[in-house]
């Protein structure tokens, strides 16, 4: 592997792209906003002018992406990648989609003579600048073996969880079980709060039973001093939300929980916090006391 393509440069990507420039590997990097990009290209990277123009120059390529809609434009819109990579390359899709859209997109890569591999990751903000990611990776070994030097580098553990669509499925789970803690959570701070306990009599409780999902732990710091700058902004959980209902509906499971959570997220959404750290939904129930 000589060059990697990276495709996607937000608050994961651009961090995930540093730490394998960081090990020598030489870059092709896009993003809609080439701004993102500048700390890179200050290092060396090369910077592509579309996604095909990535592809012509890279055997691997790497997407950390928004939404399904995005990864299939990038993927194969007017300027997509595939169309443009030689035979039998690889694209590693870490963005969060739902298992039955990395299918699809597997299905179209083939036709391409491309390898897909859907990895997710597990992890915000900090791990992703400390190479400390967990990647949940579904596809074939052979091409899970041949891009891990590069996994290794960005993540702290691989877990190959079997063909296409495990890895996005686990995603989902996790980021499902994410939304749905940090509301009960802040609901249970709001009520605790409305019956006249104090704010840090609740957080020193509160966080110390075993009912309480131990990452919330990690954010006291931010409810307590309302610092909801975004290491996972709340629009992106509000999104994932979505995906694993379609995933509900596709697979004719009931998901009541699930469907209130994503709503709630939406209602704080379009009330302006889409841009601020999931967590925020704590500031967002409280404003409805």
């Amino acid at each position: 592997m000589k060059k990697i393509g990276f495709i996607g440069l937000g608050i994961m990507g651009s961090r995930m792209a540093a730490n394998l420039q960081k090990k020598g590997y030489d870059l092709v990097v896009y993003n809609r906003t080439k701004e993102k990009a500048k700390h890179l290209l200050q290092n060396g990277a090369t910077w592509a002018t579309s996604p095909k123009e990535v592809a012509k120059e890279t055997d691997v390529i790497i997407t950390m992406l928004s939404t399904p809609e995005v990864v299939r434009e990038v993927a194969i819109g007017n300027q997509g990648f595939l169309s443009s990579l030689k035979d039998n390359s690889i694209w590693l899709n870490c963005s969060t989609v739902n298992p039955s859209f990395t299918k699809e997109m597997d299905i179209i890569s083939k036709e391409f003579r491309v390898g897909y591999l859907d990895a997710p990751v597990a992890g915000t903000k900090a791990p992703a600048e400390n190479g400390e990611l967990l990647f949940l990776v579904g596809g074939d070994t052979a091409s899970v073996n041949e891009v891990s030097p590069l996994l290794t580098i960005m993540g702290k553990k691989t877990l190959h969880l079997g063909k296409v669509g495990k890895g996005a499925a686990m995603k989902m789970l996790i980021n499902q079980l994410l939304g749905q803690s940090i509301v009960a959570f802040a609901e249970a701070m709001v009520m605790g709060e409305a019956l006249e306990l104090e704010k840090e009599t609740l957080f020193n409780v509160l966080l110390n039973t075993p009912v309480v999902a131990p990452f919330i732990s990690n954010l006291r710091q931010k409810l307590e001093n309302s610092d909801y700058e975004a290491n996972f902004p709340l629009k992106w959980i509000q999104k994932d939300l979505h995906l694993s209902s379609i995933s509900a509906y596709e697979n004719n499971v009931a998901a009541p929980n699930l469907n209130s959570t994503k709503e709630i997220f939406a209602q704080a959404k379009q009330q302006g916090y889409g841009n601020l750290d999931f967590s925020a939904v704590y500031e967002f129930l409280n404003s409805k006391k």
